[in-house]
C-alpha cells in the first residue's frame, strides 16, 4: 500500500470516529503527525478534497466538509513496518553519501531489499517518502534515480535560500516572540566538553518562514527544502560544522533579542552562505578528481 492511501484511509477512520485531528490540519501538520514528506500528504488530501470530505480555508488550514459514515467494520490502517524509522535512517544516510559522490544511479526494489535485509514493501515506503525529500524520482516501470549533488545546483539553491530567508526575516520581525527566540537559544547549547557533540537546532529558519506570512517563501522550501534538509543533517554529524551552525544560530538570535534588524540579517545571510564546510569540501574534491 502506497503512503498516500495508507495516510488518506487513516484520516477518514479518524474522522469516521470523531477523532478530528484538529491539531494537525494542515499539510505541515498532517506531515508531522504521519512522520512523513509532504508529497504523500497532497496525495492523500487532494483526494479527500475531491471526495468532499475536506476542503481548503483560509491560513493554509484544512476544514472538514462532510464527516465519513462510521464503519460496521472499521478501518485498520496497516502500520508502518517495526523499525521502519531506523531501516530509513540507514538507507537514507547512503543514499546522501552517494548523492555527495555525485553518484546517478538507477536502484531496484528488490536489489536494495535484499542489500538491507529488509521487505521489498519497506523500501518502497521508504523509496516514497524519499522522493518526497527530492533525493529520489520515481521512474514507472524502471526503478528509482538518486539524485546527485552538484555544485551549480547547491550554489543556485544558496543564493535563493539568502533572498527568501532575508525577505522572510524582514516580513516577520515585529511577529517574532522573545519567548520563542529564548528558548531557540537556549536550545542551541555549546558544548561544555570537547567530547560531547554539538546539537545544532535549526528551528529559527522555519520560525522565520512561518511569522512572515508569505506563502510563497513557503511553498518554496517545502518543495525545493527537503533535499537539502536531508544533506545538511547528515553534514551535521561532522562536530566542526555541527559547532560552527550553533554558534551562527546564536548569533542571530542574540541579534533578535536585542532587536539589531540589520545584524541579525547580516548574520543569517552569513550563516547560510559559510555553514556548509563539509558539503563544500566534498564538492571541491569531486570536481578535482574529474579534472
Amino acid at each position: 500500500m502506497k503512503l498516500a492511501q495508507h495516510i488518506k484511509q487513516d484520516i477518514v477512520s479518524r474522522l469516521a470516529d470523531d477523532d478530528a485531528l484538529t491539531d494537525s490540519l494542515t499539510l505541515e501538520g498532517l506531515a508531522r503527525h504521519y512522520r512523513v514528506s509532504l508529497t504523500p500528504v497532497r496525495t492523500a488530501v487532494s483526494e479527500l478534497i475531491a471526495e468532499g470530505v475536506l476542503k481548503r480555508s483560509a491560513g493554509r488550514r484544512l476544514v472538514i466538509r462532510r464527516r465519513p459514515r462510521r464503519s460496521r467494520t472499521p478501518h485498520q490502517p496497516r502500520p508502518l513496518p517495526a523499525n521502519f524509522d531506523d531501516h530509513y535512517a540507514t538507507v537514507s544516510r547512503d543514499l546522501v553519501e552517494q548523492s555527495l559522490l555525485g553518484t546517478l544511479a538507477v536502484l531496484r526494489e528488490e536489489a536494495t531489499a535484499q542489500r538491507y535485509g529488509v521487505s521489498r514493501a519497506t523500501i518502497r515506503q521508504i523509496f516514497h517518502r524519499l522522493v518526497g525529500e527530492g533525493l529520489l524520482e520515481h521512474l514507472p516501470r524502471r526503478g528509482w534515480r538518486l539524485r546527485p549533488l552538484r555544485r551549480e545546483d547547491l550554489d543556485a539553491y544558496i543564493e535563493f535560500r539568502v533572498a527568501a530567508e532575508r525577505t522572510a526575516l524582514k516580513l516577520a520581525k515585529h511577529r517574532l516572540e522573545e519567548a520563542d527566540l529564548r528558548a531557540m537559544l537556549a536550545a542551541n547549547r555549546l558544548p561544555r566538553k570537547a567530547t560531547e557533540q554539538p546539537r545544532p537546532d535549526g528551528r529559527l529558519h522555519t520560525y522565520l518562514i512561518e511569522k512572515s506570512g508569505n506563502p510563497y517563501i513557503a511553498d518554496f522550501f517545502a518543495r525545493h527544502g527537503k533535499y537539502y534538509e536531508t544533506l545538511f543533517a547528515w553534514e551535521a554529524l561532522d562536530r566542526a560544522a555541527a559547532l560552527q551552525a550553533v554558534r551562527h544560530h546564536r548569533a542571530i538570535l542574540e541579534a533578535l533579542i536585542a532587536r539589531d534588524w540589520n545584524a541579525a540579517g547580516d548574520r543569517l545571510e552569513e550563516h547560510i552562505r559559510t555553514n556548509h564546510p563539509v558539503l563544500h569540501q566534498r564538492l571541491a574534491s569531486q570536481q578535482e578528481d574529474s579534472s
